[in-house]
């Protein structure tokens, strides 16, 4: 444990994460795997990127969307896997606190984007379906910027008031953390200062960027599914539907695992589970969605085989 004394008391200058494993023979086997879903994910998304900005027929609304959800997921697996990876081959588990502050508001700032801009999809999807006439003038160029620029904006304010609420913790006794990355609930059961304003912030901020965006996400669905049981004809409802279906899968996957990776924040002990629901949550939910927007859109399909083929 490193401490830094100051008078009578003492302040943690380093964290230990226990990490996935600590078993020598795990490690090298863990290490292969992680290693190919962070490539797995980059490659994929980045696919997806490079479809939307070459393909003309994938420069829609919903596409550009797409492509911005690509960049955050790269992101979000790049603030944790390489991280994971080091510690996997070094028996050295210690991270600075600075840098564990600065992955903590990296992984809250691109995670907090993606709950922003897939609500900003969903609700895409709601104005395509449901007012077709003006969805060219309501989904702009300019409207699709700012729409993700403020996206960013707000998770951007979220993570720096959660920083720089954390840095007031005082951090004077145990230093190991029961995880493979720094986040906000393992990080509260080890300051030996009262946590109540921070979780308070922990809980404004999941109503805001949680449950908020949720419900706008399953308003906009109502009345998408509302919409779509009034279409005629069973090829223009299947066709409708497939459009939402993917963002839908996404959405479940994505804020399922966020639920429960905050919701048990009074807990005292910490357990596999939370693991298990952060590897959900920062390797197989990135690396899932250029599987799940691929696999049902012909559009993607068609696009990325064309990259890879160069025809």
């Amino acid at each position: 444990m490193e401490l830094l004394t100051s008078g009578n008391e003492s302040s943690v200058t380093k964290f230990v994460l226990l990490g996935l494993t600590d078993s020598p023979v795990l490690q090298p086997t863990l290490f292969v795997i992680f290693l190919l879903a962070y490539v797995a994910t980059v490659g994929g998304n980045f696919g997806i990127l490079a479809a939307v900005l070459m393909e003309p027929k994938l420069h829609t609304p919903m596409y550009f969307f797409l492509g911005n959800l690509s960049l955050l997921d790269v992101g979000c697996i790049t603030v944790t896997v390489p991280a994971m990876l080091r510690q996997f081959l070094s028996s050295d588990r210690s991270v600075p606190y600075g840098a564990c502050l600065s992955q903590l508001f990296f992984f809250h700032l691109l995670a907090g984007a993606d709950c922003f801009l897939l609500t900003v999809m969903a609700y895409d999807r709601y104005l395509a379906i449901c007012q077709p006439l003006t969805y060219s003038t309501r989904m702009a160029p300019g409207i699709q910027k700012a729409s993700v620029g403020m996206s960013c904006v707000f998770s951007f304010t979220n993570a720096l008031t959660q920083s720089v609420a954390l840095s007031t913790l005082k951090f004077c006794g145990a230093n190991v953390i029961n995880h493979f990355y720094c986040d906000l609930p393992q990080l509260f059961k080890l300051s030996c200062s009262s946590t109540q304003l921070n979780e308070q912030l922990l809980s404004i901020a999941a109503a805001f960027m949680g449950v908020a965006p949720l419900v706008l996400i399953t308003i906009s669905y109502a009345h998408v599914v509302a919409a779509v049981l009034r279409i005629g004809s069973a090829e223009g409802r299947k066709k409708a539907f497939s459009t939402c279906s993917s963002h839908l899968t996404v959405v479940s996957i994505f804020f399922g695992t966020g639920v429960f990776s905050y919701m048990r924040l009074g807990s005292v002990e910490a357990s596999d589970k939370d693991k298990g629901i952060g590897i959900f949550n920062t390797v197989i939910s990135p690396m899932l969605n250029p599987l799940i927007y691929s696999l049902r859109n012909p559009d993607v399909q068609g696009a990325l085989r064309r990259l890879l083929t160069g025809k």
